[in-house]
């Protein structure tokens, strides 16, 4: 099964994915490669242009093999803010939309804590772009289409 993760930054992403993917399941999770990418003494969440440029690509290959992997072990994919178009696509692969949201104040409140100012955009973005997104009846909630 096919999970894509959506939600605004600092939203619990990486913490819904921690609560239930397993050992065996494949992650795929840009902050987590982005991470793996960068040298010793980078801040946690790392948003150099250069290493995201290398992760973005390290993460498109990995979503390319991982969904064909479907059939075999889960796959957990956190996809911010997808497009209509690989909406589509992960509809066409049978994919369960999750939408981690605690909420816009609660976000806000993270990321000034815990993340870079610019993160404050996208949060906006997000929450500005949330009507093409299923919405949920739930802080957190799942669809499949």
């Amino acid at each position: 099964m096919l999970y894509v993760v959506t939600g605004p930054p600092a939203a619990g992403k990486s913490s819904w994915i921690q609560a239930h993917a397993t050992a065996r399941d494949v992650v795929i999770d840009l902050d987590l490669i982005t991470r793996a990418l960068s040298g010793p003494g980078a801040p946690s969440w790392n948003q150099d242009p250069i290493q995201l440029r290398v992760a973005h690509r390290a993460r498109h290959a990995a979503m390319d093999e991982a969904f064909t992997l479907c059939d075999q072990a889960d796959v957990y994919l956190i996809h911010t803010m997808p497009s209509p178009k690989a909406l589509a696509r992960y509809k066409r692969l049978g994919a369960r939309l999750v939408v981690v949201d605690p909420g816009r104040d609660i976000v806000m409140q993270r990321i000034a804590a815990m993340r870079s100012t610019d993160m404050e955009r996208v949060a906006t973005r997000w929450y500005n772009a949330r009507a093409r997104l299923p919405q949920p009846t739930m802080p957190q909630a799942s669809r499949t289409w």
